[in-house]
C-alpha cells in the first residue's frame, strides 16, 4: 500500500495543499477507497492502553485539523488509529482566513497553516455525529468564531451541543491563527472558560481536555497546569503548532505566516510535553502532539509523559501506511526496553 500511496501522492503533487486535502476527504467518503485504505490487522497486544476508562487498541491518534467537520471519523478509525479527533468546531460557520493558507515545506517535512478555523459550524457537525454509527474512540475539538465578542461563550455553546456525541472534548485555546485566542491560556481567562464548560456539560459528563501551545513559557505552564489541577480537568494535549521558525528550515515557504507543524516541531513540542508532565505529576493523562514521523518519535513522547500521542502532518507526506509502521516500530521499542506494555513506559524518562 505504501507504493500505491506514493504514486497517488505524486499525481496530486501539482495541486495546492488545501485542494489535495479535499481530494483525500472525498476519497475517504467513498466506500471503495475506505475499504482499500482500511487496516483491520490486529495490533500487538503490548500497544493496548487505557485512557479515561476506555481500552484503546493502540495509543496512536489523529489530531484535530484533518476532519474539521466530522465528515469521515469512522473511515479514519478504520485506518488502524487508536482514536480520532475531529474539529476544530465553532458555533457558527466561517470561511477562515483567505487562501492560500496551507503550505507544504517538502524539504523540511513540515507544514505551515493559517487556516483560521474554517468550518461548517456546530449544527452541521452535530447533525453528522448524531447519525454516525458510534464506534471507536472519538474526540471533538472546539473553538471560537473569529468575530466573537465572548470567546468563552463559544466554547460553552459547542461543548454543550456536542458532548452527547463525543468520547472526550478538547478546548483548543492554542491556535495561533485566530487573533487573541492564545490569550485564553492566561490563568484567569482559562479558569473562567473551563469552569463555564464544566457546568455546561454536567448533564453529559465526559473527559474535558485542554490543548496548549508548544510556545508556552514556564510561567504559562505554571498557570495552565495550576488551573487544570484546581478544576480537576481530565487532560492536556501538548502541543499545537508553533509560531517560531527553527534556523534549520530550508523550504522557500518557511517565512509564510501561520503555525508550523511536522518534523521541525518535534523537539520543541516534546520538551513542552516534558515540562507539562513534571508539573502535572500524574494527576491526569497527557497527550503528546507535534512532529511525530516514526515509532521512535511516538516513544519519545510517551517516555516524556504522554499516555497517548497524536499525529497529522506526517500523514500528508507518507499517507495511511505510516500508521502501521509507527505501531510496529513502537511495539519493537517497548519490547526492546523490557516493558510488558506501552503503558508501563509512560513517563519513563521522568522517573
Amino acid at each position: 500500500m505504501a507504493s500505491w500511496y506514493s504514486a497517488a501522492d505524486f499525481a496530486l503533487s501539482a495541486l495546492d495543499a488545501e485542494t489535495t486535502h479535499g481530494v483525500a476527504l472525498r476519497a475517504l467518503k467513498t466506500g471503495f477507497f475506505a475499504d482499500l485504505l482500511a487496516d483491520w490487522r490486529p495490533d500487538p497486544s503490548s500497544l493496548a492502553t487505557r485512557l479515561w476508562g476506555r481500552t484503546l487498541a493502540n495509543p496512536i491518534g489523529l489530531a484535530a485539523g484533518f476532519d474539521k467537520n466530522a465528515e469521515v471519523p469512522n473511515p479514519l478509525l478504520a485506518l488502524g488509529l487508536g482514536f480520532v479527533e475531529v474539529g476544530t468546531v465553532t458555533p457558527r460557520p466561517q470561511p477562515g482566513n483567505p487562501r492560500p493558507r496551507l503550505f507544504r515545506l517538502k524539504e523540511d517535512r513540515g507544514v505551515i497553516n493559517r487556516m483560521g478555523f474554517p468550518g461548517q459550524g456546530l449544527e452541521a457537525v452535530r447533525a453528522r455525529l448524531a447519525t454516525r454509527p458510534r464506534r471507536g474512540f472519538l474526540g471533538v475539538n472546539v473553538g471560537a468564531n473569529k468575530d466573537s465578542t465572548d470567546r468563552a461563550a463559544d466554547y460553552v455553546i459547542c461543548s454543550a451541543g456536542l458532548a452527547a456525541y463525543a468520547d472526550y472534548l478538547v478546548c483548543n485555546v492554542s491556535s495561533p491563527n485566530t487573533p487573541g485566542l492564545r490569550a485564553l491560556q492566561g490563568r484567569r481567562e482559562l479558569a473562567d472558560l473551563l469552569k463555564r464548560v464544566q457546568d455546561a456539560i454536567a448533564e453529559h459528563p465526559l473527559p474535558l481536555v485542554v490543548k496548549i501551545a508548544p510556545d508556552a513559557t514556564e510561567q504559562d505552564l505554571d498557570d495552565i497546569v495550576a488551573v487544570c489541577r484546581e478544576l480537576k480537568v481530565d487532560g492536556i494535549i501538548a502541543g499545537n503548532t508553533t509560531v517560531s521558525r527553527p534556523q534549520s528550515l530550508r523550504s522557500p515557504r518557511r517565512d509564510e505566516a501561520g503555525g508550523l507543524s511536522g518534523t521541525p516541531l518535534m523537539a520543541l513540542a516534546t520538551e513542552a510535553l516534558r515540562q507539562t508532565a513534571r508539573r502535572v505529576e500524574g494527576q491526569f493523562p497527557l497527550l503528546g502532539c507535534g512532529g511525530i514521523v516514526s515509532g521512535a518519535d511516538a516513544y519519545a513522547k510517551i517516555r516524556a509523559g504522554a499516555s497517548a500521542v497524536q499525529l497529522y502532518t506526517a500523514l500528508v507526506f507518507e499517507g495511511p501506511p505510516l500508521i502501521r509502521r509507527i505501531k510496529d516500530e513502537l511495539a519493537a521499542l517497548v519490547a526492546r526496553d523490557g516493558f510488558a506494555n506501552v503503558a508501563d513506559s509512560v513517563g519513563a524518562d521522568l522517573r
